[in-house]
């Protein structure tokens, strides 16, 4: 990625030493990382706004209404990972690092694949 904006679900305050959290959609804040000519430049949370079973679009327009161009998920379901790909933006997956930062770096480098239908979640539990 060379340039754009990252979000990656985030547990307590977040930030790039932060953890991932494991569920997209009921983490605590999202880590939003703008990369500029393929290089961290700027790093800001959002707090995640409150929703019920079934309101998985919260999220997707959250993040939409924040300019994010690409996810980086655990895990998700079928209904946001639609939603993500109506607004535009790219959900890629990695499962093995609850750590932010390398996953960032993955992600820009391409080292990490966009997330296919036969991996989604089936919703309500950790993802």
């Amino acid at each position: 990625m060379e340039n754009g904006r990252i979000a990656v679900p985030s547990m307590d305050k977040g930030g790039l030493d932060g953890q991932r959290a494991g569920h997209f959609g009921h983490c605590d804040v999202f880590t939003l990382v703008d990369v500029k000519d393929g290089k961290i430049d700027q790093v800001t949370t959002i707090s995640n706004r409150e929703h019920v079973q079934g309101g998985c679009m919260v999220p997707v327009n959250l993040l939409a209404e924040h300019n994010v161009n690409a996810l980086v998920v655990g895990g998700i379901g079928m209904r946001p990972l639609m939603g993500f790909r109506q607004v535009g933006i790219n959900v890629y997956h990695d499962a093995t690092r609850p750590e932010i930062r390398p996953v960032v770096e993955d992600l820009i480098a391409g080292k990490l694949p966009v997330i296919s239908d036969d991996q989604v979640c089936g919703g309500g539990g950790a993802q």
